[in-house]
Parts: structure tokens; C-alpha cells; sequence
């Protein structure tokens, strides 16, 4: 795993008025990753926005597109978004039948896969994936919605899968989603996670640029 603790607003929580603005912002506050919450308003009960978006924003910023697509059977939506230009295409275990099809999908576009665990799928969800996949991101609040409360037992979920990983040679990033902030960071780094998502507490921050210092850890 790299020392590199990389952090990635969610721009679930930025000014939708002014997107673009906002996507381009994230570079001169030290961001690493802008985070599309997708949601198809079925997986979760939600809506948000799909590929035209990532596309649209895509001229705005050099960082590091991280697509994560709370929808069912996400398969359908790879194609799109791998050329919209995502970076990233992280899908739910629990929204496909066939998800390791899926992932090779994914990896065809030359785009990196991720397998993403509700909170209360067990971790053993993903042992026969981590093959395949890139990055492992663990939900730490029920998807749908933004600015929930931490589940603490993300963490030992995040603890399971890194030792898992460690243990077998593989060297994946381990992002974490939901309730992450100034205090919450440190646990999730602690347990192995290394790709941070934060939107309220980054967007909302009279001081941005300090709090993704202060999630990073450094």
C-alpha cells in the first residue's frame, strides 16, 4: 500500500450553481480526487446526476475522476461513463449478479475498478474479487443521502479487508465514504483506509484547503 493518503471531495455537496467553478477549485485546495456520487434514485433513494455530468466537468479539472455508481445493474453504465472520462468506476457487490463481469468491463476501458460494501455487507463480500479490483470502498453511512452520521463498524470491516490484501501481496487502495471529517479521518487511516471521501466537511469548511490537510493527515 502507498503511503499517500489521498483525499477526494465529493461533490455531492458543492454548489451545484456553479459547478464548474467548484471542480476547479479542488486542485488549489490540495484535493486528490473529485468523487461523483451517482444515484439512480432505485439502488438508493436517490437521484443525482449520470455520465453527461462527468463529461461535462471533465474539461474543468486534471484531477483524478473517482465515479462512484450507487445504481442497479451497473454494467449498463460503464460504457458511458468510461468514456465521459472517468479515472475511477467503483460499483456496489450488492447491485450485480454477475459484478466480477462487471469489473473486467470496467478494466477493459483501461479505466481502474472498484467493488463498493453497504454497510451492513460483511467484508467477506469482496474476498474473491480483490483480484480484480483496484480499490475497495467501504461505506461508512447507508448510501443515498449526504452528511450522515460515521458507522463505527466500518472500521473493522476496513481492518479485515487490508489484512486480506496485505496478506495475499495485493496492493489496493482502500477508500472509505460517509461521515468522514476532521475527527473520523484518523480512525479510517488507523484501520488501512487511504482514500478519504468528504463532501459536507470539506465544502463547508470556512477554510478548505486546511481541512483536507487535516483529513489527509499531514
Amino acid at each position: 500500500m502507498t503511503d499517500r493518503i489521498y483525499v477526494a471531495p465529493s461533490i455531492l455537496s458543492a454548489d451545484f450553481t456553479r459547478l464548474g467553478q467548484e471542480v476547479e477549485a479542488l486542485k488549489s485546495y490540495g484535493a486528490d480526487y473529485v468523487h461523483l456520487d451517482v444515484m439512480d434514485g432505485n439502488f438508493v433513494p436517490n437521484i443525482t446526476f449520470g455520465a453527461p455530468m462527468c463529461k461535462a466537468l471533465r474539461p474543468h479539472s486534471d484531477l483524478v475522476f473517482d465515479a462512484h455508481l450507487m445504481v442497479e445493474e451497473p454494467s449498463k453504465w460503464v460504457k458511458d461513463f468510461a468514456e465521459a472520462g472517468a479515472d475511477i468506476i467503483t460499483v456496489h457487490a450488492e447491485a450485480d449478479r454477475h459484478v466480477h463481469r462487471t469489473l473486467q468491463l470496467i478494466r477493459s476501458y483501461g479505466v481502474k475498478a472498484g467493488i463498493a460494501l453497504n454497510p451492513a455487507t460483511h467484508h467477506s463480500a469482496v474476498e474473491y474479487l480483490l483480484d480484480s479490483v483496484d480499490m475497495v470502498l467501504v461505506m461508512s453511512v447507508n448510501p443515498g443521502f449526504g452528511g450522515q452520521k460515521f458507522i463505527d463498524s466500518a472500521l473493522g470491516k476496513i481492518e479485515a479487508i487490508r489484512k486480506t490484501a496485505e496478506k495475499r501481496g495485493l496492493d489496493i487502495d482502500i477508500e472509505v465514504d460517509g461521515g468522514v471529517n476532521e475527527n473520523t479521518a484518523k480512525l479510517c487511516r488507523d484501520a488501512g483506509a487511504n482514500v478519504l471521501v468528504a463532501g459536507n466537511a470539506v465544502f463547508k469548511a470556512a477554510d478548505r484547503k486546511k481541512m483536507i490537510e487535516t483529513i489527509r493527515g499531514y
